[in-house]
Formats: C-alpha cells, structure tokens, sequence
C-alpha cells in the first residue's frame, strides 16, 4: 500500500469484530498499542468470555507486544517467514505468583517469524502450560526460545506445564527450563537445552539422545509416521484463503523449512461460511454445512441447541481466535460421520448445563469404514468440563485412522463450581477405532479413565495426565475392588498398541487417596509400552500412585526422596504371565 492506513481499520474484515487483521502500512505505534491493550484486558482473564484473533499480512512489524488468554496471533504469509516481527511476542507470567506459568492456557502461536530485540531483550519468551500451540513458526532470536520464564530479582525459574511445538525452526537454543513435559514434532532448531519429566520428540531434527533416560527425561522417535499439518489462513494476491497442507508420512523436519512450501492445496474463503457470534446458529451452520461448505468460526462463544453435523468428506472445521462452542440440549457439540479426510482445528469444545453422552464424537457407533488414504484429523482442540457443566465422554471416537495433534482433554480442577460432586465426567476420551494415532494427549482430572482405548493398533506419542485432585475418599473412587482408575487404559481385548513418552501425576488434594495402577493394558506381546513416569506432585500424606503398570513399578508418595516423587520405567512389553 503507498499510503499509511489506520489501525482502526484493522477490524472492518469480512471477519468482523475481535479479528484484527493489520498490514505493515499501519502506524506500528499503533498496531502495538492495540495488541498491549488487548493483552491488559485478557492477561488474566481465564475463564473470561472474550476471544481475539491479531492477523498480520506479509512484511515487516517493528512492534512489541505479550498475549494473554484466548489470543491467536498468526502470519497471513504462505510461509512463515513471509512475516516478520522484529521486537517480541511473548508470554509472561506475571499475574500468577513466582512467575507461574501453570495456567498460562488458552492462545496460539502461527505462522510467522520473531526476531526478538530491543528492550525487552533478545530471547523470545513462551511461559505456557497446557492448550498455548506454537505451530509453523521460525524463532531467529538471538537469545533462543525459552518455554519459561525466570524471576530476575531472584533468578529462580517459574512453575510451567506444557506444552506443544510442531513444524517450526528454532535457529539457536530451546530452553524449556522448569517445563514438566513437552512434545516437539517436525520441528528443528540449535539445540534442546534440558527436560525435567518428559520430553518427548517425534520427527525432529537435532533432537536430544534419549539413551540416558531417565537422567535425561527425554523419548526420541526418529520420523512420524503420519500427518497432515493443520489448515491455516492467509492471504494470497488480495483474496483470503486456507490452506491445506497434504498427507505425509514418514517425516523428518519442518514442511516448510526446505526452501519448498508446504505441499497441499488452497481452498478460497468464499466456500466458507464464516461464523459469527451470537448470530449463528446450530441451524445456520448446519444448513451451510449441507450445502458443501466449510466453516470458520471467528472469536465468540456459540451456544449450540442442536448438534453441528459434518456429513461430508473433506471438510474443514477452523476456529480463529480460540473460539468455544456450547451444546445446551444435552447433544454433542460435532458429530461427524464416518467420512474421509475431516479436519477440525482450533476450538474449545465446554461442557452445557445439559448433560451430554460426548462432546465430540468422530463417527456413528459401529463405524467400519477405512480411512487409511485420508484421515480425520484433530488439531488443537480443547474439551473442558468446568463449572457446574456435565458430560460422560470428552471425545469419542469411533471412525478408523482418526488422527490427534495436540488435544487438551480437562476437567477443571479449579474455578467457580468446580468440585467433584458439581463438574462431573467419566472419560477425557475414548477410542473405539483402529489404527488411531495420539501426538500430544493431555488429559486430566476425569472422574474413571482419562483414556479408555478399546480400538487396534493404536500409537500414541507423548501422553500428560493428572489423575482428579479430589476424591473425597477412597470409597468414592474405586474400581470394582480396586483403588482408583487407571489413567491410561487398553482394553483387555486388544491386540496390538504402542506408545511412547507417558507421564501421569497426582496431587490428591482433598483425602488420602490411592491409586493402583496409573497404566492398565493387557498381558499380550503385542503391546508395547516406552519410557513411562509417574510423579507425586504433593497431596495428604498417605495418598500415592502404587505401581506404573499393571502391578509393576514403585509407588511414588511423598516430595523426598526423589525415589518417592518419581518412579520411571524404560519399557514394557505385557506379555503372557
């Protein structure tokens, strides 16, 4: 553009409002201002109602800024690095005490490039725990990527619980520090510079050994074995489009990061029907969809009084600005049916007031068909039970070949109305179909078995639970005879499953409570199990997680020694007793 154009306009998008879409002709005084402005209001604000989504066209920002909960900040380049923003973009973790960043929650990262400078330093600071996706980016700070973030005044690292990085480039160091637990996929970068409980890496280039495990809590797996990286929007010669990136398997590295784009198709904005709150509905919605349409939902909140129904292959279901959709007649929020090739990316999925069977469920009951050629794919979703909202299944899962890529499964354990007899739910997920793969299952706080995994030939990579802090008793929490549930649980019917980089915790806040076995899976060869770890984070004296799997493994209960908060094991493989 030749002439400078207000930041005002940033926002009179066929988009509309909360979606700034800003160009590098704008005022970055101003571009700044607004992105501060919009960081002040949402910094905190965790369970608040508002949504944002900042978009910037291709160029070069001199500008600032941190981003707080439900904000989506993204390129609209083809390529990452067709945007440049030479300042910052970080997260901080200041509204919590000690630079705690264990709710840092709820905003994304797309799409563009960061070269950290000026007085904010020359290090890009991601402090984020659970749902905060770092995806297609090129970090050229100097000073590196650090995933947490240090008090200065006394140089002890802040708490942090994340996390998810895929097909990006880091140029210098990755510095998770006090992070928990990671997944890094298809990415590359300088250096990985520690882990502290698991650290998992799929189809990364100059990913850490992993023969020091456990003293080095890192699970290494050379190439993935399938993925289609998520959709995405950008701006293409003066028209909107998303972006579909290809099926690919057996990958190494970053789609992008080869001097080649990404391999895949565009697909034009006007097949999209572009949802707005309040004024759509489920039955809008539906309709569009009926018609061949997909959709993108911009930032809102959509209360649903039917289920949204997603009949035909191939379509896409983007949320921009992390925005949440609501059942509230006791119905799924989607239903897709048992059709190839579905993408969904980018949505909270919250509990209604109405219970409902599942939140999502990914084909009818009895599917059969294969999706071998062209699955279904999950991207960074969020399925949250919280308040006094209630639901049996996060997820269910019933199609073949369905893909996850980063699903944050979570009943709340904190916030108004949370509490075991208020917030009620069974299962984060549960898998009927075969030859489903996982990277990045983060599942916490259900009621029975976080993961419940019934189907064939199942992979998982890199699997994060806390059991539910608040039992009130051992009596309301047992499984027939048995203290508690398992948290990650193959069906004794199955034959085959693998996975790697298991992590699972407990904090039983409220009872000295136990639990069993935090792994339950069957006594056959064909399943298969590596590097898994159990911690005790804290809790009532007397409460503990006894064995790791099936009856095996030490238990872990109390903060010291070390041997009694953390228990590991480098395999196991159930064969027949």
């Amino acid at each position: 553009m030749s002439e400078a154009t207000s930041v005002s306009e940033a926002e009179a998008t066929l988009f509309g409002r909360n979606v700034y879409v800003f160009d590098p002709s704008m005022p970055m005084g101003e571009i700044q201002a607004k992105a501060t402005s919009i960081f002040k209001q949402m910094e905190a604000n965790e369970f608040g109602g508002e949504r944002y989504a900042l978009l910037f066209k291709p160029g070069t920002y001199n500008v600032t800024f941190d981003v707080g909960f439900y904000t989506q900040v993204a390129g609209l380049g083809q390529n990452p690095d067709d945007v440049l923003i030479s300042g910052g973009v970080n997260v901080p973790a200041d509204w919590m005490p000690n630079k705690n960043a264990t709710c840092n929650f709820w905003r994304s990262f797309e799409n563009f490039a960061i070269n950290a400078c000026g007085p904010r330093g020359e290090t890009t600071v991601i402090a984020v725990s659970q749902a905060a996706p770092l995806r297609r980016m090129h970090i050229r700070s100097p000073g590196g990527l650090w995933l947490f973030e240090v008090d200065m005044s006394t140089g002890a690292g802040g708490w942090a619980s994340g996390g998810f990085m895929a097909d990006s480039v880091v140029d210098h160091q990755v510095l998770p520090g006090s992070q928990q637990q990671w997944l890094s996929r298809n990415n590359k970068y300088g250096s990985w510079a520690n882990g502290v409980w698991n650290m998992v890496f799929v189809g990364d280039v100059n990913a850490p050994s992993q023969a020091n495990f456990p003293k080095d809590a890192y699970t290494t797996v050379d190439r993935t074995p399938i993925i289609r990286e998520k959709p995405y929007l950008y701006f293409n010669q003066g028209q909107y489009e998303v972006f579909v990136p290809a099926l690919q398997k057996d990958t190494q590295g970053p789609s992008w990061s080869n001097g080649s784009p990404t391999p895949g198709k565009s697909i034009s904005i006007d097949q999209f029907y572009i949802a707005q709150a309040p004024t759509a509905t489920a039955a809008n919605i539906n309709d569009a969809l009926a018609s061949g349409k997909h959709v993108l939902f911009t930032p809102g909140i959509y209360e649903l009084d039917n289920a949204l129904r997603i009949a035909n292959a191939d379509t896409i279901i983007l949320g921009l600005g992390t925005p949440s959709l609501i059942p509230t007649t006791g119905q799924p929020a989607l239903c897709v049916a048992d059709v190839d090739g579905v993408s969904i990316a980018g949505l909270i999925i919250d509990a209604g007031g109405v219970k409902s069977p599942s939140l999502i469920e990914v084909g009818p009951s009895g599917s059969s068909a294969s999706h071998a050629s062209n699955p279904t794919f999950l991207f960074d979703l969020t399925v949250r039970t919280a308040g006094r909202n209630t639901n049996d299944v996060g997820i269910m899962i019933n199609s073949h070949d369905v893909v996850g890529d980063q699903l944050w499964l979570w009943r709340a354990d904190h916030g108004n109305g949370a509490a075991w007899d208020t917030n009620r739910t069974k299962n984060g997920v549960v898998i009927n179909g075969d030859n489903v793969t996982m990277y990045g299952l983060f599942n916490e706080h259900h009621q029975e078995y976080q993961t419940l995994w019934n189907g064939e030939s199942g992979r998982l990579y890199m699997y994060q639970s806390e059991i539910p802090y608040d039992p009130p008793d051992q009596g309301s929490w047992k499984n027939g005879d048995t203290n508690g549930f398992a948290s990650y649980k193959v069906a004794d019917t199955v034959k085959r499953h693998e996975a790697w980089g298991l992590g699972i915790y407990c904090y039983f806040r409220d009872s000295p409570t136990e639990l069993e076995n935090a792994i339950e899976v069957p006594k056959i060869e064909g399943v298969k199990l590596h590097h898994l770890t159990t911690v005790w984070l804290t809790g009532v004296a007397g409460s503990e997680i006894t064995h790791i799997v099936n009856g095996t493994g030490d238990r872990v209960h109390a903060s010291q020694p070390e041997s009694a908060m953390r228990q590991t094991m480098k395999g196991f493989s159930a064969s027949p007793a």
